[in-house]
């Protein structure tokens, strides 16, 4: 897990991920505040000058925090990254969604890549947003006028496209 920007992020949702999380990797920006939970981090991200816990690996970059962490992941082989921060920003995402399984969480939605042909069972009422301006076809899903998209009724929803994996994002 990296911690980017934890803001008023759902500190019961944090315990969660933390639980499937191995290693914790933060920004440095956000040290003090993590620290402060009393989390164990085994990374500290562009934190220079900082004093680290014992045992704590400090990473620094020419690029911002983000790109150095998740560039840090894929180099050591890690699978998958669930990212915490306050804005999900699709141009910063784009270009990882090959390289490692990516689920970013903001205060209030998940976003994560997806490749043509996913699907998923979803209870009538759920909603997604899809990111970028692509033509794709939908199964079980409706558009709205705030250009959300929402489950029709209970089961499988299907998202197909041509081309890279897109970004999707649901309410948490």
């Amino acid at each position: 897990m990296y911690i980017d920007e934890l803001g008023d992020f759902n500190e019961e949702l944090l315990g969660q991920l933390l639980e499937w999380s191995p290693t914790l990797l933060v920004n440095g920006e956000n040290y003090d505040k993590i620290f402060s939970l009393g989390l164990k981090v085994d990374v500290l991200v562009n934190g220079s000058g900082q004093e680290a816990q014992e045992d704590t690996k400090v990473v620094q970059g020419p690029a911002d925090a983000l790109m150095v962490a998740v560039n840090y992941l894929y180099e050591e082989k890690y699978p998958a990254v669930n990212v915490i921060t306050r804005k999900f920003d699709l141009e910063k995402f784009a270009g990882f969604e090959d390289k490692i399984n990516l689920v970013v969480f903001t205060e209030r939605a998940k976003h994560y890549p997806i490749k043509s042909g996913f699907s998923v069972w979803k209870p009538a009422g759920s909603e997604f947003l899809i990111h970028g301006n692509r033509y794709l076809e939908v199964t079980n899903l409706a558009q709205n006028e705030d250009e959300i998209f929402i489950v029709v009724k209970d089961g499988f929803v299907e998202f197909t496209f041509s081309g890279q994996p897109i970004f999707i994002s649901e309410p948490i």
